[in-house]
């Protein structure tokens, strides 16, 4: 029986832009690029060359820190360029995609009957373990590793998030096929995660025939989406033991896996913000040039082009590539105009989380929010305003001074285990002193694992 998790502190930022429900295909972009920089901490060694042909599923490249786990290529085609940066650092594989997909073949398994070592085997050799991350660090998953759980989040509560609901309904069959397979890499202890409100499409009857070993209800603002703050109220990280996630739409690649026999690495990605045009769902493939998205669908010269939400995303450009794990493309005004007087001077149309503005009478509107931060890094000062949306049992100003002290047993007491920087999100948003705080939580992460 599922139950049901309110949480109570955060805070849901409304702003203009939301997908509408239609899906577009498109076709491919003239070159599909895979960057080993969307996989923190591995270390790229090149499995191709320039002028080679690649099958779609055939690996790119491997992890030289552990070579079981390597990164297929999303299309079949020629490698036409590999990108180096300082050093010679390895920072694109560039592929010209065939017209018609050709793909490695992988035989399928029959999950009733795999054990879960045979079931790993195949998401190594087909490159679809790299959708499997872990907790603590926010990293791809050891799969040496027995995990505590497994969790999948099937709604997101970010601003202009897409609906998952809607994405899962669209291939609902692998979905629950993916779902099966990662059941038995946790031996039961597979959680998942529904929204109790709103119109969301995924309820408790679509998913009646899987086998799994919890499902859990959220109510509340965001980040009630986030996985972070769904393990920490359902099983909480100790030092020691690692929780594994992965991302619906990843659930449903890896379903396809198992379903088809191959790796077909199309994603619905959703266009939103105020200067998007017509903000909806295109059918893509994993390393799209972000052009073929963004191309006469913007309304404004002067915006922000941002890969995932205004919270947590990276800013982009139009000639870049659509990031692996990436579902949300967000385009914001620039926010570059004076003001007059500038936040001194009182408004009723900005949004504020501390009442410095009249948004705490409207909660329900939206806003045209821009990349303005009104204001500049100055003092850091106990306001409370962290705890008010950071709904974990932790104290986030301590920890964040813990870390900046680099006071490793101070960290692991106040739960630097069970945090990532999308968590501390809203912290940075609605901070008074304008801390990079994500960045600190990434460092205090990246120190303590070395450190390890």
């Amino acid at each position: 029986m599922s139950k049901t998790i309110t949480i109570k502190r955060g805070y849901d930022i409304n702003i203009k832009g939301v997908a509408e429900r239609r899906i577009t295909p498109l076709p491919f972009s003239d070159v599909i690029a895979l960057k080993p920089h969307n996989f923190p901490t591995i270390i790229p060694k090149l499995l191709v060359e320039v002028g080679q042909e690649v099958l779609a599923g055939q690996p790119l490249f491997f992890d030289k820190n552990n070579p079981r786990i390597h990164f297929p290529s999303p299309v079949s085609g020629e490698v036409v360029e590999i990108v180096r940066g300082e050093k010679r650092r390895i920072t694109e594989v560039r592929v010209l995609p065939d017209e018609e997909i050709r793909y490695q073949a992988f035989s399928v398994i029959n999950l009733q009957e795999a054990d879960r070592e045979a079931i790993i085997e195949r998401l190594l050799e087909s490159g679809c373990w790299s959708y499997i991350k872990q907790r603590p660090y926010s990293l791809i998953a050891n799969p040496d590793d027995t995990p505590k759980a497994i969790f999948v989040s099937c709604f997101d509560s970010a601003p202009l998030a897409p609906d998952l609901g809607f994405i899962i309904e669209q291939e609902r069959e692998s979905f629950q096929t993916g779902l099966q397979a990662l059941n038995q890499l946790s031996h039961g202890h597979l959680h998942l995660s529904l929204r109790k409100e709103r119109n969301e499409r995924l309820t408790d009857s679509d998913i009646k025939d899987i086998s799994v070993g919890s499902l859990h209800h959220f109510k509340g603002p965001h980040p009630a989406g986030n996985v972070g703050v769904q393990i920490h109220h359902i099983a909480p990280i100790q030092k020691g033991e690692i929780v594994w996630y992965v991302h619906p739409q990843d659930v449903i690649i890896i379903g396809r896996l198992f379903d088809e026999g191959r790796y077909r690495a199309n994603r619905v990605v959703a266009l939103t913000g105020a200067c998007a045009i017509g903000p909806q769902y295109f059918n893509v493939i994993t390393g799209q040039q972000i052009s073929s998205l963004t191309d006469n669908r913007l309304s404004s010269e002067d915006y922000r082009l941002i890969q995932g939400n205004i919270l947590t995303g990276a800013t982009t450009k139009a000639d870049d590539f659509l990031s692996f794990y990436e579902n949300q493309l967000t385009v914001i005004p620039e926010g570059k105009e004076p003001e007059f007087l500038g936040w001194i001077l009182p408004q009723f149309k900005k949004l504020s989380l501390s009442r410095s503005y009249f948004s705490w009478l409207t909660p329900n509107r939206t806003y045209n929010l821009n990349t303005n931060t009104n204001g500049e890094e100055r003092a850091f000062v106990l306001t409370g305003q962290y705890d008010k949306v950071l709904p974990m049992n932790i104290f986030p100003v301590y920890l964040l001074k813990a870390i900046l002290a680099r006071d490793i047993e101070r960290m692991e007491e106040l739960g630097i285990y069970e945090v990532a920087e999308e968590d501390f999100a809203l912290c940075e948003f609605g901070c008074t002193s304008k801390i990079d705080v994500q960045r600190i939580i990434a460092d205090g992460l990246d120190y303590i694992r070395r450190e390890g």
